[in-house]
């Protein structure tokens, strides 16, 4: 118990299989934990026990129910509304206007002297665009309002895991643990998309604005063909005739990449996403898409066939095809093979194309927030 007190404190909201969880790690005590879809509770419970999971709509949720005083409040709130590819709803949709009832359950919080210290708000890059940069604005100025000086970083999951994963965290502290300090916005933390947004902030938000510091990344030696299992379970490989459809698919572009990995003289592992585009007289085609580069796509809940991603193998003429398998996928989030998850595929593809890589969560943990929840200096942005 003495251990457990010395150990800062989070709530997890929007907490699917307990991602944040796993990134900010044994340090950090989990106080309660929330999410709608029963599925994703069950895995999250499968891994990290029944105790903290509370099942249910977050504007349901009573902050009464709520225990102790947590030092962070973790937010990755859906963003289907918000997204580049979704309806343009923003805010005001059914989906990302979740957010509205985390902001609710931190100003109850405030309200009877238990607000957390901080606060991070993770989402897709297109908070920042959404609705002409509306959305955003809202976003600071209720994030502000709730006490908070406000700041974001945009960390991309290729810094870590051999996936590209760009998202947006915005972290939010109180002001007596945030410092003065606001410094200059650095690469490769801070976009230019993000520089802009913020450059498009109303006065008043912008007051409330800190460009939070992280030291440069280290180069990782994780490999995509190293995380590629044989013959999994769950993603058997296709027939000849179904990758040769996929290759019936791919462009000029794409034949000529295949083509490259075919010399290349090694085995090549390579990801596929199907997408639809304009062909050269506008009409609507399917395409396979490959990379080669040694990085997955970034993993997306399945919507139907074309959201999932696949694995193609050369071998110099024999080139092989297959789903993505779930524990492939777990491994691109940065997660450990002793993870549980789902029986299903779609199930365990579901939780993980919405979910956090945990090797961006401990990064943040590592060199910004366990600083602050300790109240250590906190080096502002060069």
């Amino acid at each position: 118990m003495a251990a457990d007190a010395n150990r800062p404190t989070f709530y997890e909201f929007f907490a699917g299989g307990g991602m944040a969880r796993a990134g900010l790690g044994e340090g950090w005590r989990c106080l309660f934990a929330n999410d709608f879809d029963a599925t994703k509770a069950a895995s999250y419970r499968a891994n990290w026990g029944e105790g903290d999971m509370r099942v249910g709509d977050i504007h349901g949720l009573n902050v009464a129910d709520m225990p102790g005083s947590p030092d962070l409040a973790w937010a990755s709130f859906p963003c289907q509304d918000l997204s580049l590819a979704g309806n343009g709803a923003g805010l005001k949709g059914a989906r990302s206007g979740a957010f509205w009832g985390f902001q609710r359950i931190i100003e109850g919080l405030n309200a009877q002297g238990r607000a957390p210290k901080l606060l991070v708000i993770e989402n897709v890059i297109g908070a920042l665009t959404s609705n002409g940069g509306a959305d955003f604005a809202d976003l600071t100025r209720a994030l502000a309002a709730l006490g908070y000086v406000v700041g974001a970083l945009t960390i991309d999951a290729a810094h870590f895991l051999p996936q590209s994963r760009p998202r947006l965290f915005i972290l939010c502290a109180r002001d007596e643990i945030a410092g003065a300090a606001s410094g200059e916005p650095a690469a490769p933390w801070h976009s230019p998309a993000l520089v802009r947004a913020v450059a498009g902030l109303p006065r008043e938000a912008q007051r409330h604005w800190r460009w939070w510091s992280l030291p440069a990344p280290t180069s990782h030696n994780m490999r995509l063909a190293d995380l590629i299992e044989e013959a999994p379970a769950d993603a058997p490989w296709h027939t000849r005739a179904q990758t040769e459809r996929f290759i019936s698919l791919m462009s000029p572009a794409n034949l000529r990449k295949l083509e490259a990995a075919k010399g290349a003289g090694v085995r090549m592992v390579g990801t596929i996403y199907r997408r639809t585009r304009l062909d050269e007289n506008g009409a609507k085609v399917q395409r396979a898409e490959v990379r080669f580069d040694g990085v997955a796509g970034c993993l997306r809940t399945p919507g139907g066939g074309s959201s999932r991603q696949f694995v193609m193998v050369v071998d110099g003429a024999l080139v092989r095809t297959r789903l993505l398998s779930g524990r492939e996928a777990a491994r691109l989030m940065g997660l450990p093979d002793e993870y549980i998850l789902p029986a299903r595929y779609n199930d365990a593809y579901h939780l993980l194309g919405d979910g956090l890589a945990v090797s961006a969560v401990r990064f943040l943990r590592e060199h910004l927030l366990d600083a602050l929840v300790g109240s250590a200096p906190v080096q502002a942005a060069a």
